[in-house]
């Protein structure tokens, strides 16, 4: 498995096939979500793949993306695998990978995607806040986490 950070111009390239790896990775976590929400949020993820600092991709083979993950500052903003590709410790592989070269600290989850929070705790993450909401005000609660 090859990992490495795509530069901002050779983004636009992979940006369809990014879509695909949220996409069916939401599908799979998100359960909470409905089909019109996740119909919705998918329309705000090129630009968020646009606008993250540091987009890191996992790929088997050249230009075929099983997973990625966004990093702004020691914040992950994003990390999502293929489904076929959960439990089989990319994960894992991706986030060692950006506490050691992107200093991660921190990291925002739904509480209603458990198995998330558990491999976030997994991974030495605490929670520190929560809210009942979610950025844009929907009834999604986030759990604040930092590395201890």
């Amino acid at each position: 498995m090859k990992l490495y950070e795509v530069k901002e111009n050779e983004r636009k390239s992979l940006i369809d096939q990014l879509v695909a790896v949220w996409e069916s990775s939401v599908r799979e976590t998100h359960l909470f979500l409905s089909e019109e929400e996740i119909q919705r949020i998918k329309t705000y993820v090129p630009y968020a793949l646009n606008g993250v600092t540091h987009l890191i991709v996992a790929e088997r083979e050249p230009e075929c993306p099983v997973a990625f993950m966004g990093v702004e500052g020691q914040r992950l903003e994003m990390l999502f695998l293929s489904p076929d590709k959960r439990g089989a410790g990319l994960g894992r592989k991706l986030l060692e990978y950006g506490i050691k070269h992107y200093g991660i600290q921190e990291v925002t989850v739904n509480e209603q995607n458990p198995q998330a929070v558990g491999f976030y705790e997994h991974m030495g993450f605490e929670t520190y806040k929560r809210t009942e909401v979610d950025e844009e005000g929907g009834p999604y609660p986030l759990l604040y986490m930092r590395l201890v």
